[in-house]
């Protein structure tokens, strides 16, 4: 292992689980933090912690020039920037390459091609990974997207061609909403990400979300099979699930074997997410995106598979080749995460930071909970409401949601309003048991007040 120092360039419970997987490894841990997260547990758990800066984000865990500069100082040789703040940008993947450091992920250049969704889709083509139907590429006149739409049918889905988290996103019925939409969603681009390409793809009804996680070493790739993460509110995750339910199996093969292609071709190498929508009416999928990170719901995988998917990338940053083939690689019973975040869900969601108050975990075996809470610790208002991820693992998906609605029956998180009521809702759903559900189902069910009607109101 070539890695000794290895400087953690995020927060929250993502960077306490780099100090474990780190600290395993017997790797020197140095977090990163600023001044609003000066009490954090990661901070406590880190062989050293430095702080970059003020509370806002853009003058400390997203300042390029800040975060690198602290990890020279610190003598680190390789930089861990978790997932979300500077995980996907290639500059910084860049400079701390070029600060004689290692970049725990992709190469800059492959972060670049794939977080540019056009891209990544021409990518995914030349390796052979189905794609929906749409433009080759960027449009940027409305005739040629007009042309586009018709030629594919009616609803098209316009989209950004950078950024994620369904910003620059439109659905558009007819041809006078695709003209009303278009700009508008390249206007949405261009503020969140500086950049307002657009492209079109046909869109899939009911579709869900299935992603397959790999695991690369720049040669050679394996699959870790997929995961279904379809229960969404507003385009993010809420609930997610390893393996993906009802999935024939020649379809997970095709599926898994289709991101270990467009992996390697792209000589992608770290953790990585292939994204997929699938239509279970026509047993079809189709390449969305591709993650060049770890990702939120990566514990699923490893209660399914018994990995250390973040200890697997230090080690492959660190120069060593994978160290496991494909048959090594078997699932093991279903897994679910859910992921608690401090809001209100009888409030629309409405934020809800405070003081930790009395913490009682369910401890049972299958029953995981990553996190960063301690009892008295002061959750800072300035960043994702996300506090921690309870994981269940048990034989078959029936055993696994009973188990993670008794997990949350047990988990009690003092002083904080958060989102396992609509989880314990969920977990009694008869459509989710029966797993009648889709990207699109959680909104109208929202809507239509069944938290509300399960909860009595209460949180």
């Amino acid at each position: 292992m070539s890695i000794k120092r290895l400087f953690i360039a995020n927060r929250g419970e993502i960077a306490v689980r780099i100090i474990r997987a780190a600290q395993s490894l017997g790797i020197h841990t140095i977090q990163a933090h600023s001044e609003a997260d000066a009490e954090m547990l990661a901070v406590k758990m880190a062989d050293e912690a430095v702080c970059i800066g003020p509370a806002q984000a853009s003058k400390s865990y997203l300042d390029v020039d800040a975060v690198v500069k602290a990890a020279k100082d610190s003598g680190a040789d390789a930089v861990h920037p978790g997932y979300g703040f500077l995980a996907e940008s290639p500059r910084f993947a860049r400079a701390v390459e070029e600060a004689g450091m290692i970049f725990v992920g992709p190469s800059a250049d492959t972060i670049q091609s794939m977080g540019d969704k056009v891209s990544a889709r021409t990518a995914a083509e030349k390796a052979g990974v189905p794609v929906v139907p749409g433009s080759d590429g960027r449009v940027d006149d409305m005739d040629e997207a007009e042309r586009i739409a018709d030629s594919i049918g009616y609803p098209v889905m316009i989209k950004a061609s950078a950024g994620g988290g369904g910003r620059g996103i439109r659905i558009a019925e007819t041809r006078e909403e695709l003209r009303k939409l278009a700009p508008q969603a390249r206007q949405e681009a261009e503020a969140a990400f500086g950049d307002g390409g657009i492209y079109i793809e046909k869109v899939i009804t009911r579709p869900r979300h299935i992603e397959v996680q790999v695991m690369a070493d720049g040669t050679r790739a394996v699959h870790c099979f997929e995961r279904e993460c379809s229960l969404q509110r507003r385009r993010q995750k809420v609930w997610e699930e390893a393996p993906a339910f009802g999935l024939p199996e020649v379809t997970r093969q095709a599926m898994c074997q289709s991101a270990v292609d467009l992996a390697e071709a792209v000589q992608y190498r770290g953790a990585g997410t292939v994204e997929y929508l699938y239509d279970s009416d026509d047993d079809a999928y189709y390449f969305i995106e591709m993650n060049t990170r770890i990702q939120v719901e990566h514990p699923v995988t490893e209660m399914v598979t018994g990995l250390d998917l973040v200890a697997l990338m230090i080690r492959v940053a660190g120069g060593e080749s994978l160290p496991l083939e494909q048959d090594d690689i078997a699932l093991n019973g279903h897994a679910i995460e859910v992921r608690l975040n401090a809001e209100d869900p009888l409030k629309k969601f409405m934020p809800f930071p405070g003081v930790v108050g009395t913490l009682d975990l369910p401890e049972s075996d299958g029953v995981r909970f990553d996190h960063f809470l301690y009892e008295g610790y002061q959750i800072p208002p300035f960043y994702d409401s996300l506090i921690g991820k309870l994981i269940v693992h048990a034989d078959d998906r029936d055993a696994a949601i009973d188990k993670m609605e008794k997990a949350l029956e047990t988990i009690e998180i003092g002083g904080l309003k958060t989102t396992a009521p609509l989880h314990r809702a969920l977990a009694r759903s008869e459509d989710v048991r029966a797993g009648r559900i889709h990207t699109q189902w959680l909104e109208p069910w929202l809507d239509a007040g069944n938290l509300a009607n399960q909860t009595g109101g209460a949180t």
